[in-house]
């Protein structure tokens, strides 16, 4: 795509590597796996060109081995959330003045670094620091930000060309600006790729960023600093901090050269922010953007004509693929009578040949859940579950964190579709199926579209065209990604822009160009080159 006198790459998404036994990419990983966690880290934060360390120092844990000690983070406090704010903004006028193919540039860099020489690392990182397998780490640490990288770049050029008409004797135009002070990105444990796309899509658009990872996640984050930092990205355009929620808030969100905040995170916290934001309203220089993803209670229905094995493998898949801990995973599902016990079986035979355990074993399918406090939220679902007369446990229900923090996949049948677990997202490898009769569609339609106050991701699976048709517009608001005989997980960058409403988010859609709309304010300028001499217009003139 042309812009000016340059022509950028045409992205392609990233091809995912297999992994498969005896593989090249496969004994590098292993490799690279064994080495980081064989070293203790000391991780800094990354404050305008400075590498700062504490006195603070909290330890960086395996999920999946608790006992072992990756390395320590370096805890900063207020003072160093002032400093990163005063570095971005000291670093701002050059940044905004430099032209965009130069910005293009370090960002295509760093995508090329991340598909080659730093691949390994950073999905080891991932595996390390989130307990993923070697494949949901490679499709998140590796592809998915390679393509956040590649195709922003695109959506940039598209956005630089959308111009006014210009009528003659005039030239309209428009600057896509920059926004006015720093913008804040807040980043989730569970996809690295988020992490890196938060703060990199919106310094890409001119903006100065402050970067703050959850705790859990800071091992790969440091790793994605790292690798920006390689590709040239200048000092105090991003920069990572590592201090806790409610410190970082009262700086960031009293100071009056906040414009913006990328998040992804719970919907309690989001709310809280939004309402920080609204009072301190008379605060900010400008209004500040507020673009947030926060989760949802996805869902998976089934109509009577639906594939039952099919529906079983999104159920295996989209239920329990890293633990349940994707925004997008099926945690809920209604079922038809007609192929419930089929899809029981399948199901339940599926979840027998789980391995779980930690991700250097390449056959496990199953890795832990995130920390402590994730894991015993969990577990107390579960437990709840089993001394509740409207709840059969059908599969799993057990789980252990003497050693890591291992649930086993759990099915539960609700005999209440109104159940907590068909309505609370949990975040964990947990799902609830409800099961009504076949020939009651209608009606579950309008249950599944009601029950939750999310509306992120959901699937409709059925054989019969008019009932997809149906249910994709009667579910028109329950889901900002909406799958057809597909689970509802895997959004690709470039194919699905992902995002939802209701409690879900702002629905800004990560991996298109209405993200990145988000982070600039336009100018129109209208240039009129023989500019008229005389105020008067034709119609002022007599009649002879």
């Amino acid at each position: 795509m042309a812009t000016g006198f340059f022509r950028v790459p045409t992205p392609v998404n990233e091809p995912v590597k297999s992994y498969a036994p005896g593989s090249p990419e496969k004994e590098e990983l292993l490799r690279t796996y064994r080495e980081l966690k064989s070293k203790e880290l000391d991780v800094p934060m990354y404050i305008g060109g400075d590498r700062v360390y504490t006195d603070n120092k909290q330890p960086m844990l395996q999920p999946h081995d608790h006992q072992h000690i990756l390395g320590h983070f370096n805890e900063g406090d207020a003072s160093h959330v002032e400093q990163a704010i005063n570095a971005a903004l000291a670093a701002r006028e050059e940044w905004v003045n430099m032209h965009w193919e130069h910005r293009a540039s370090i960002f295509l860099k760093a995508a090329e670094l991340l598909a080659g020489p730093w691949r390994a690392k950073l999905n080891a990182a991932t595996m390390l620091g989130q307990s993923k397998n070697a494949y949901q780490a490679e499709i998140d640490s590796a592809c998915e930000l390679v393509d956040f990288l590649r195709f922003n770049v695109q959506y940039m050029t598209e956005i630089y060309q959308m111009q006014p008409e210009s009528s003659p004797g005039v030239w309209n135009r428009m600057e896509h600006r920059p926004l006015e002070g720093f913008v804040f990105a807040l980043t989730p444990f569970n996809f690295t790729a988020i992490a890196g796309n938060l703060p990199s899509a919106v310094a890409l658009m001119g903006n100065v960023v402050v970067w703050k990872p959850a705790h859990t996640q800071i091992y790969a984050a440091h790793m994605i600093m790292e690798l920006f930092k390689e590709a040239g990205l200048p000092d105090g355009v991003i920069n990572l901090i590592y201090v806790d929620g409610p410190t970082t808030g009262d700086v960031i969100f009293n100071h009056a050269d906040f414009s913006g905040i990328h998040f992804t995170g719970s919907t309690g916290v989001f709310q809280n922010i939004w309402k920080t934001i609204g009072n301190n309203i008379h605060k900010y220089k400008t209004y500040p953007r507020i673009v947030g993803e926060t989760g949802g209670k996805d869902f998976i229905l089934a109509h009577k004509s639906a594939n039952a094995k099919a529906l079983a493998t999104a159920i295996s898949r989209g239920a329990f693929e890293f633990q349940g801990q994707k925004c997008s995973a099926a945690s809920r599902a209604y079922i038809p009578s007609n192929l419930w016990e089929e899809v029981k079986a399948y199901v339940q035979e599926d979840l027998k040949s789980f391995k779980m355990g930690p991700p250097e074993d390449f056959s496990n399918f199953i890795n832990a859940v995130i920390d402590e406090k994730s894991f015993d939220k969990i577990a107390r679902y579960i437990d709840n579950a089993k001394e509740s007369n409207e709840i059969e446990v059908i599969a799993g229900g057990n789980y252990d964190k003497s050693k890591g923090y291992f649930i086993e996949p759990t099915v539960l049948l609700s005999h209440n579709p109104t159940y907590i677990t068909m309505c609370e997202e949990i975040f964990g490898p947990v799902i609830t199926i409800y099961v009504y009769d076949a020939d009651n569609f209608e009606d579950t339609v309008e249950l599944v579209n009601s029950t939750s106050p999310y509306g992120l991701t959901g699937a409709i699976f059925s054989q019969d065209r008019y009932v997809i048709e149906y249910a994709t517009r009667k579910l028109n608001d329950a889901a900002g990604n909406f799958y057809i005989n597909d689970k509802p997980t895997g959004a690709v960058v470039g194919q699905q822009p992902f995002g939802g409403s209701r409690a879900s988010g702002t629905n800004d859609k990560a991996g298109s160009m209405l993200n990145l709309l988000r982070w600039v304010s336009a100018r129109s300028i209208k240039e009129t080159f023989v500019p008229p001499v005389d105020y008067r217009y034709p119609f002022l003139g007599e009649d002879k």
